[in-house]
């Protein structure tokens, strides 16, 4: 990434009311955070923050959600148009710079591939779409861009802590894939992130959420290609 990393201030747990899960998840994994642990992250704008009770987003979170997703299918198919011989959509994550949570990414990446059909997940540590960072926000978890055309997720480490740490990671990764938050949604809606409270585990995204990735990246490869192409 271009952008210089800032550090995020730390923040009250009382006010971390989860933007869950922009994301994906299994069994209750409790997310080790160590004291040592680093709170660098890119400058950037926000798209999924601390939300509470009642919470249902904004015009600003929804337009950054969807540059964060615009900008990961643009990295996409510039890989694409460079290997024209690719017959199947593949979006790279590098997941070094969130050490503390990376079985919970891993957990959250093996629910979105056992989900959908038409795009898949997959770890490097190299040339990847969008990257994976960890610290202390007040904003607590969220996707978001360096406004540079390159996406990233945030895991707040207080965060993580009060809500289940899988379905944190599974809803962030979710906008990944093209998703908007939905925090008026039952527990059973991935996206819904913390609107249902913390008692709320799901990590798997229902039928609906299924159908509208699928639908999203059918013809992947062409609508990557074709993605590059408006924005050269």
């Amino acid at each position: 990434m271009t952008s210089t990393p800032a550090s995020p201030k730390t923040a009250k747990t009382s006010r971390r009311l989860l933007a869950i899960g922009l994301g994906v998840t299994f069994a209750a994994l409790g997310s080790a955070v160590p004291a040592s642990a680093h709170t660098t992250a890119p400058a950037a704008s926000v798209s999924s923050s601390a939300i509470g009770a009642g919470y249902t987003g904004s015009a600003r979170e929804a337009a950054d959600n969807k540059a964060f997703f615009e900008a990961v299918l643009a990295s996409v198919a510039k890989k694409q148009a460079a290997d024209p011989g690719l017959r199947s959509v593949t979006v790279y994550y590098n997941a070094s710079q969130a050490p503390s949570f990376r079985s919970q990414i891993s957990s959250a990446a093996s629910v979105w591939n056992s989900s959908v059909s038409n795009v898949k997940l997959q770890s490097t540590t190299g040339g990847a779409d969008f990257s994976y960072y960890e610290g202390n926000d007040s904003r607590g978890s969220y996707a978001s861009t360096n406004g540079h055309g390159r996406g990233y997720i945030f895991l707040d480490y207080a965060q993580n802590r009060q809500y289940d740490s899988v379905r944190v990671a599974a809803h962030e990764t979710g906008h990944v894939l093209g998703l908007p938050d939905h925090y008026s949604g039952p527990c059973s809606e991935l996206m819904s992130g913390g609107g249902p409270g913390t008692s709320c585990t799901n990590r798997y995204p229902n039928s609906t959420e299924r159908a509208r990735v699928n639908q999203l990246w059918a013809n992947g490869l062409a609508k990557a290609l074709d993605k590059l192409n408006k924005v050269r």
